[in-house]
């Protein structure tokens, strides 16, 4: 696809130039430290107008970045998605935030997130993991299941031992997934270990199934979902190499026609003169 020429060509060249690209970065970097010290009652006091107005300042910036994006690629802005993320984060930024949206003045915040936009490598992962979700999607259901065979098991079994952990349904559910991020499940297991001394049996199944098994699935999922973006990054970067290869390879074949051409309207002259 040939790129626009004229004013539209320019500020494409521009937009897409990294020194423009890494100046979003840096100001999205300072408005997020900025951010951050309007939390600080201290800051606030000494600096409040500052910092106000310098947050004014970077989210016209923003906008006016994102009109010379609108420009240069018009319609096709759109069938981008993170260039309608980084419309709806900073277009929420411009919501008046008084009365009861005042409530959207926190969501500023979500400017930062156009870090993930602005970074190839983000977006990769990020991309991998929303890849990875239908795989995940499986393994948290299998999960689900899990936790509840093992919640009515331990409310049967451990309901009149231990009320406070497993005397309800509901309970064995939280006492259960507090065990499964292993935060303090040894004392919860000797308690019960008390009256039920076998009951480390119930609670190594359920450690060695729901954390060392289901949870590492998890990883393996997203693992094999970062490498199959990585290959397809790889395999879009050779596409572009060889479509690039192919286009200097037409060209400099054009190129040798013409000469061709031109040396046998020479020899044509030359013949002619003799």
């Amino acid at each position: 696809m040939s790129k626009p020429a004229g004013l539209r060509g320019r500020v494409l060249a521009l937009v897409e130039s990294r020194p423009f690209q890494r100046t979003i970065i840096a100001l999205i970097v300072l408005n997020a430290i900025l951010l951050g010290l309007e939390t600080s009652p201290r800051a606030v006091a000494a600096f409040g107008a500052l910092l106000g107005g310098l947050d004014r300042a970077m989210l016209a910036v923003f906008v006016v970045e994102l009109l010379l994006r609108l420009y240069a690629h018009r319609s096709a802005f759109f069938r981008d998605p993170w260039s309608v993320f980084d419309l709806l984060v900073v277009g929420v930024a411009l919501v008046p935030a008084s009365g009861p949206l005042a409530v959207l003045r926190a969501l500023r915040v979500l400017r930062v997130l156009r870090l993930v936009s602005a970074s190839k490598s983000m977006r990769g992962v990020v991309g991998a993991l929303l890849g990875a979700l239908p795989g995940m999607g499986s393994i948290a259901l299998l999960l689900v299941l899990v936790l509840y065979v093992a919640a009515v098991m331990a409310t049967k079994l451990f309901g009149a031992i231990a009320p406070d952990y497993f005397g309800s349904l509901g309970g064995s559910l939280f006492t259960l997934f507090q065990i499964m991020t292993m935060e303090g499940w040894a004392d919860i297991a000797r308690e019960v270990m008390v009256e039920a001394p076998l009951a480390w049996i119930f609670f190594l199944a359920f450690i060695l199934v729901s954390t060392f098994t289901v949870l590492n699935l998890f990883i393996a999922v997203v693992v094999n979902a970062m490498q199959e973006q990585v290959a397809e990054d790889l395999r879009a970067e050779e596409g572009a190499h060889a479509a690039e290869a192919q286009a200097e390879r037409r060209l400099l074949l054009e190129e040798l026609r013409a000469l061709r051409r031109d040396v046998g309207e020479l020899r044509e002259r030359l013949d002619r003169a003799r």
